[in-house]
């Protein structure tokens, strides 16, 4: 089993929504800050969002800021991305990660915990 496990990607059309939900345990979820980041072929790997261990604070790319919200579900253990007003260029490999210090902010090389990716496609 990986540290986490995104789902939910798929294809959808310009305009469209998908909810990406990323599932972990107590160690990998619980207490710490969850990020979901996205690689696009040829791309670096790119921050989309964070939220704090507590649910309380959230942080956004400008990119997506508006349209993708991130939430943490501490009961269930999970995090996810609702994205609405999916553009073409969306379309990327979506990541999430778990970040324990709290510390790592939008620098991927420093979370902890990572999934294997979903992919999301945004047809126009």
């Amino acid at each position: 089993q990986v540290d986490l496990e995104e789902s939910g990607g798929g294809v959808v059309e310009a305009g469209g929504s998908l909810r990406l939900s990323c599932a972990g345990d107590s160690r990998t979820f619980s207490g710490n800050a969850m990020a979901w980041f996205r690689q696009a072929p040829g791309k670096e790997r790119e921050f989309v969002a964070r939220v704090g261990w507590s649910g309380s604070t959230t942080s956004y790319s400008d990119s997506v800021k508006g349209r993708l919200t991130i939430s943490r579900d501490e009961a269930k253990k999970t995090s996810y991305l609702q994205m609405t007003s999916l553009k073409p260029e969306d379309t990327a490999v979506y990541f999430c990660a778990g970040d324990v210090s709290g510390w790592s902010g939008r620098a991927a090389a420093g979370y902890d915990y990572w999934g294997q990716g979903t992919q999301v496609t945004v047809s126009s």
